[in-house]
């Protein structure tokens, strides 16, 4: 049995995939949204809601998985953390699909090299974000999601104003009023999104800097960059956290050849 933990990014082409082969396979998301998703493929068990070690070794011993394959975000390092060590402890194998970063080839993606160095800025942490607030005059798009907004939300500078592009999910956009937020710096709406979206957002809020995770182009970094390159917008790139997998991979199709070839 082959388990799997999913974000919402490229789940469908693995499923569609590894369905082709089997369906002996247990599929585990963190949200109902994931479930919403991936429900219609073929799969002996849905988990939809975050695992603990504990309750991840319930799920491997439940259902006799013998390998886990983990296409979390590239940015959910805790949960890739707990499945290393669960898979350690239970002596099972463990995968990693991690998608390419945007920025590994810059040629490819139309980035001049001069664009790179005086566009875009690299960051390991949020922290480091308020100084390099200090150089902008003018509003702000934080793009990177609801969990980290109040912590940049208290980095910004006298000259900045912070807007949240979120996802329009009630209880975030009240976790976020309820914390000094106004509505007038909340954008609500599910991506990934087009060139023309990103385009009319910096156009309609004159954005002149874009807080950005490196998500890969899976996640909509193409027309998000694009965007603010054609506008001369500041690119504040949060950088992946430094995660050492093992066995990874960054093609779906040679992952799940893998997989079957070796009969794991």
């Amino acid at each position: 049995m082959i388990g799997f933990v999913l974000g919402t990014g490229e789940g469908r082409e693995i499923l569609s995939h590894i369905n082709k082969y089997t369906g002996e396979i247990v599929v585990s998301t963190a949200t109902e949204y994931g479930y919403e998703i991936y429900k219609d493929f073929k799969a002996k068990h849905f988990n939809y809601k975050p695992l603990n070690e504990e309750e991840f070794k319930e799920l491997i011993n439940k259902f006799g998985i013998t390998v886990f394959v983990d296409a979390s975000h590239p940015y959910a390092s805790e949960v890739s953390k707990t499945l290393i060590k669960v898979c350690k402890e239970m002596k099972i194998d463990y995968i990693r699909y991690e998608r390419k970063s945007f920025f590994h080839n810059l040629s490819k993606n139309n980035i001049k090299k001069e664009e790179s160095v005086e566009n875009i800025i690299f960051v390991e942490t949020y922290e480091e974000l308020q100084e390099v607030f200090k150089s902008i005059d003018g509003n702000i798009l934080n793009t990177t999601g609801s969990n980290n907004a109040l912590k940049i939300e208290n980095l910004k500078g006298e000259n900045n104003r912070m807007i949240h592009r979120i996802l329009p999910s009630p209880k975030v956009i009240s976790k976020l009023l309820d914390n000094g937020i106004s509505m007038d710096n909340i954008i609500a709406i599910k991506g990934p999104f087009g060139f023309e979206i990103n385009n009319g957002i910096i156009k309609e809020y004159k954005i002149k800097a874009l807080i950005t995770k490196d998500s890969g182009e899976e996640g909509g970094m193409k027309e998000k960059i694009d965007s603010a390159l054609l506008n001369d917008v500041k690119i504040i790139v949060i950088k992946r956290p430094n995660m050492s997998y093992g066995i990874e991979f960054n093609d779906i199709k040679e992952m799940l050849n893998f997989i079957v070839l070796n009969n794991i």
